[in-house]
C-alpha cells in the first residue's frame, strides 16, 4: 500500500486559483503552481531564479479531452518560462518545482525532465508539445537514487493540483462482460448498457479498430453498472449497428471523462433505426439494457420510458 503523506499548500497572495506554494515536511523541493495570465505578476518570484523542471498546461482546441503539456527544465526556469509565454499559445497555467537548499543541478533536472517526458508518453493521457524526447543524462548511482526519490515526491503532488497525465489510469469499474451474456443475460428494469453516438471516422478507427471508445461522459452511479456498450452510427445511417460488452472501465483526460475497454471486439446487430426519436436524443450517452435494447425496433422506442 502507498504511505500516507501530508502536503502544505500556502496561497501568498489570497487568491486559492493564483500562485501556490506547495511543499512537504522533509523534502527540499517546492513547487509552484501558477496561471500563464498571472506570470508577469509573478515571473520575479525568487523561485523562478532557481534550477529545476517544468510543465506547461493546457488545450490546443477547444473540444479537445487530453491536455497539452510541454516539459522542460533550465538552470533558472524564468527565462526558460518566459520565451514559453511569447512563443507558446496552448498553454494555460504551469507547476515549476526548484529545491530549497540549491540540490538540483543540470543532470539532476534532465533525468527528471527524461523520466517525465517517458512517463507521460507511457501514459498516453496528453499531448506532448516537445519537439524531442531528451536523452538520460550519465548520473552516479547515488545521484540517480537522489533524483528518482526527487521525481516520486513530485508524481504525487501533481495529482493534488489536477494533473494526472504521468500515471496510468486505473480502472474504476472491470465488469468483464462477455459477448455470451448479450444471450443470456435478463437484467430486469436496471440499466447495463450506454448507448454512444459515433461519427464515421472515429467509429471504424476506435470502436473497431481499437475495440474501445472514449471522452464520454458517465453518471458515478452508472460506473459500477454499465457491462455493455452500443454504438449509434450517425447520419446517413442513423441506427445503432454494433455492441461490445466491457471490460473496464477507465479515466480519460482531466474533465471527467471517461474510457471504456471492449474484453471482445464488437458485433454487429440488426440495426435499430432512429425512427421516431425525438430530435436530437442521440446526441449524448443515453442508458438501456441490453435485453430492451436487443428487442428493440426503433430507437424511439428503446428510448421511450
Amino acid at each position: 500500500m502507498p504511505d500516507p503523506f501530508t502536503i502544505r499548500i500556502f496561497v501568498p497572495d489570497g487568491d486559492p486559483e493564483g500562485v501556490r506554494l506547495i511543499d512537504r515536511m522533509n523534502w527540499t523541493g517546492l513547487g509552484v503552481v501558477f496561471r500563464r495570465s498571472d506570470w508577469q505578476a509573478v515571473r520575479n518570484r525568487p523561485e523562478f531564479q532557481r534550477t529545476g523542471i517544468y510543465i506547461l498546461v493546457g488545450y490546443r482546441q477547444p473540444d479537445d479531452d487530453l491536455p497539452t503539456l510541454y516539459i522542460g527544465q533550465a538552470d533558472g526556469v524564468r527565462g526558460r518560462i518566459e520565451s514559453h509565454y511569447a512563443n507558446k499559445d496552448f498553454w494555460d497555467w504551469g507547476v515549476t518545482f526548484v529545491s530549497t537548499s540549491g540540490g538540483l543541478n543540470r543532470a539532476h533536472v534532465t533525468w527528471l525532465e527524461h523520466a517525465l517526458v517517458a512517463r507521460a508518453n507511457e501514459a498516453g493521457r496528453c499531448f506532448l508539445d516537445n519537439g524531442n524526447a531528451p536523452q538520460e543524462p550519465a548520473m552516479t548511482e547515488a545521484e540517480k537514487a537522489d533524483t528518482q526519490g526527487f521525481l516520486k515526491e513530485v508524481l504525487q503532488i501533481l495529482p493534488l493540483v489536477g494533473l494526472r497525465a504521468f500515471e496510468k489510469p486505473l480502472p474504476v469499474s472491470r465488469p468483464e462482460a462477455t459477448a455470451a451474456e448479450q444471450v443470456l443475460k435478463r437484467s430486469g428494469s436496471s440499466p447495463d448498457t450506454v448507448i454512444v453516438p459515433a461519427q464515421k471516422g472515429g467509429f471504424e478507427k476506435v470502436f473497431l479498430g481499437q475495440n474501445e471508445w472514449y471522452a464520454i461522459r458517465i453518471s458515478g452511479g452508472m460506473l459500477d453498472k454499465i457491462k455493455f456498450i452500443a454504438a449509434y452510427q450517425s447520419a446517413p445511417v442513423s441506427a445503432i449497428t454494433h455492441i461490445a460488452p466491457v471490460k473496464q472501465i477507465e479515466p480519460y483526460g482531466e474533465t471527467g471523462k471517461y474510457k471504456l475497454v471492449f474484453s471482445e471486439p464488437a458485433q454487429p446487430v440488426e440495426p435499430i433505426p432512429y425512427g421516431d426519436a425525438p430530435s436530437g436524443a442521440m446526441q449524448g450517452p443515453r442508458y438501456t439494457t441490453i435485453e430492451r435494447l436487443r428487442s428493440a425496433k426503433t430507437i424511439g422506442a428503446l428510448l421511450a420510458k
